[in-house]
């Protein structure tokens, strides 16, 4: 039975599965892969394993051959075709007065098509536009239309953490990120500080919500009565991260207490 490999074609994009054929291959490997659209150039981003072990039954594409010189001169082409379909499309849609904000071109390996990333706030009519960028490179082109966190993700950038932005770091897919998540961890619920460069809510919350959840299960709630040195009082603020939560009491006095020394007030 053959093997089975991880393809990546964008940096944390999702990883496909290809059939390896009679390729001895490991990480970071580059590859030509059959795809839906011909050709296509990828990373290996997973170990082979034996196709016994895969889990989805839907037949595999081939790992084509491994990428020659020839390969990765034919990329850089790519990438210089890409960068100036990107100028020309920019002064078409400034030509044609388009409500659209362009920020991405891809071009299959093959060069048989070139696609373009925009995002807009509603439905555009392009179809000047194609017959302008058909009559130019006399390709098949495709407009694709996306949401703005793909847009992020595409882009790339610096999150307020200091470090590149988790969806384009890393995130193969988009998970449901709820407001509730940034309440139960304790932050400023002001939409500049728990938004990020999408303007949408930040993809790391959801990483840290499980591990909210599980802790929260020991702190008492907020407005339960514990029991301090000054007297009895009510849990004001939960501090999950120094393990402790803040009590105010009868007399106005607020006492942070670790919660392994909580005394609760039956």
């Amino acid at each position: 039975m053959g093997k089975v490999v991880g393809v990546r074609f964008k940096k944390a994009g999702k990883i496909y599965d290809f059939d390896c054929g009679a390729f001895v291959l490991s990480l970071g490997m580059s590859v030509i892969v059959e795809t839906e659209q011909h050709l296509g150039f990828g990373i290996v981003a997973s170990e082979p394993v034996m196709q016994s072990e895969r889990k989805s039954k839907r037949p595999l594409k081939k790992v084509f051959r491994v990428a020659s010189k020839e390969d990765f001169d034919q990329r850089e082409k790519n990438i210089e075709t890409e960068k100036d379909a990107y100028a020309f499309c920019l002064e078409c849609v400034k030509k044609l007065n388009l409500k659209m904000s362009l920020f991405s071109v891809e071009s299959t390996f093959d060069t048989a098509k070139l696609i373009f990333f925009f995002t807009a706030d509603g439905r555009i009519d392009f179809r000047q536009l194609v017959k302008m960028l058909v009559k130019k490179y006399k390709k098949r082109i495709e407009m694709r239309q996306v949401g703005i966190r793909n847009h992020a993700k595409i882009c790339g950038g610096i999150g307020r953490c200091g470090r590149v932005i988790c969806c384009s770091a890393f995130i193969e897919t988009f998970q449901p990120v709820s407001i509730k998540m940034a309440k139960d961890q304790g932050l400023s619920l002001n939409p500049t500080k728990i938004s990020g460069q999408c303007g949408r809510l930040m993809c790391c919350l959801t990483f840290e919500d499980d591990a909210y959840r599980y802790l929260k299960k020991k702190f008492p709630k907020i407005g339960q009565k514990v029991k301090t040195d000054a007297g009895t009082g009510r849990v004001i603020r939960q501090n999950l991260i120094n393990s402790s939560v803040l009590v105010k009491t009868k007399d106005n006095l607020e006492i942070k207490i670790p919660i392994d020394e909580i005394d609760y007030d039956d």
